[in-house]
């Protein structure tokens, strides 16, 4: 019986030795998170990144051979909101794209590092992976979201390492967020190992990006209860119907470009139901340049439609790379008399019927029929929702 007693202590002792070795295995990895970040990181119960719930109508998807998992996600959230990605520790990705607009930003152009602007408006990131478009930027110069993602870190006036005029370079990057414990623990985490390098950020960036969705808007109530765009909404006012089918019905022109029939076509380029920009697009008239002069006809990529506005029915900045229309109703006056610019060799076909620049005769009820269209395609969960915001809040 003592000896039996014996035999069972060591046992106890042993498995409590065991117990305590993997604790301290395991306390590493968490203690540098819940140091850093409190509670909102939990590495035991990861936010649902992997597996939110997207409508059946919702067909067009970008991710390609970058699935999104949670625990990459959520690494992906942290360098989003981390502004130790900039030379001088001012600026994240979060500072050009802010959840509260939609993940876009009021100002024209976006503050970079030492006093340097963005050369283009900040595009609002909702739904970026519902789209057939699988190119990024405005001009299209990132043939993935993955390439997009680095290209702000690297660029000398947004986030500066560019390895330009004394500046260092990605790398440089690299080495620095390898010394932080805190991405010891979640590269550990993600990857199994702790080695840092640029794929792995365009990794992890894409799949926190492509997480943020809404549908749960107006539009989405009404879509979910008809078969097709093309019926009536029940959950519609008869003004936003009539929105509606202005957005859809093509125009119909006469020999000048004027519309004599039909509705704005809009959805011909911005395609319903997740209205992201038709691949194909050219541009939509709008050649100026931010911050600089002449001319840019290469801006054929657009945002989706979606979160235009915010709950409460404001702008989530001005629209355009330039920023230059600060109104629903200047935007629909814009695409209702288009004049083709001197020099503008890539103004989209749709916008030029007949060789001309088309003039849609718009009346005062139909502007603010697809205005009140417009509105309906807003959510409300994407502004709010934790997994979406900063963790170092």
């Amino acid at each position: 019986m003592k000896k039996a007693l014996i035999i069972g202590m060591l046992i106890l002792s042993v498995t409590l030795l065991q117990f305590c070795k993997s604790k301290e295995n395991i306390t590493p990895v968490y203690a540098s998170i819940s140091n850093t970040f409190g509670s909102n990181i939990n590495l035991s119960q990861l936010e649902n990144y992997s597996n939110q719930a997207v409508p059946a109508y919702i067909t067009k998807d970008n991710t390609a051979g970058n699935p999104i998992t949670n625990a990459k996600a959520t690494l992906g959230r942290v360098l989003f909101y981390d502004k130790n990605l900039s030379i001088d520790n001012t600026i994240s990705c979060a500072s050009c794209h802010q959840q509260e607009f939609a993940f876009s930003d009021t100002e024209i152009a976006s503050k970079g590092v030492s006093g340097g602007l963005t050369g283009r408006h900040s595009m609002r990131l909702i739904n970026a992976r519902f789209s057939a478009e699988a190119k990024f930027f405005w001009d299209e110069r990132a043939g993935t979201l993955e390439l997009q993602t680095t290209q702000p870190i690297q660029d000398h006036a947004e986030m500066g390492f560019s390895g330009q005029n004394g500046r260092p370079a990605i790398g440089a990057l690299l080495t620095k967020l390898q010394g932080i414990n805190y991405y010891q623990d979640l590269f550990q985490f993600a990857y199994g190992n702790t080695t840092i390098t640029e794929q792995k950020l365009q990794e992890c960036l894409a799949q926190f990006i492509r997480s943020i969705q809404s549908f749960d808007s107006k539009y989405d109530v009404g879509r979910a209860q008809v078969n097709n765009d093309n019926q009536n909404f029940p959950n519609f006012t008869a003004q936003e119907n009539q929105g509606k089918n202005l957005f859809l019905v093509p125009p119909v022109f006469d020999q000048n470009g004027i519309r004599t029939t039909g509705g704005l076509g809009c959805g011909g380029c911005h395609r319903a139901p997740e209205f992201d920009i038709d691949p194909n697009s050219g541009n939509n008239g709008i050649i100026g340049r931010l911050n600089a002069t002449g001319i840019d006809v290469n801006n054929t990529r657009a945002p989706s439609l979606r979160d235009l506005v915010n709950p409460s029915g404001s702008l989530n900045g001005n629209m355009m790379h330039t920023a230059s229309i600060n109104s629903l109703q200047s935007v629909i006056g814009h695409y209702g008399n288009i004049s083709i610019a001197p020099g503008n060799n890539r103004l989209d076909p749709r916008l030029r019927p007949n060789g001309n620049g088309q003039q849609l005769n718009l009346t005062a009820a139909e502007v603010n029929a697809v205005m009140a269209f417009l509105r309906t395609l807003t959510g409300t969960n994407v502004y709010t929702d934790k997994k979406w915001s900063n963790p170092f809040n």
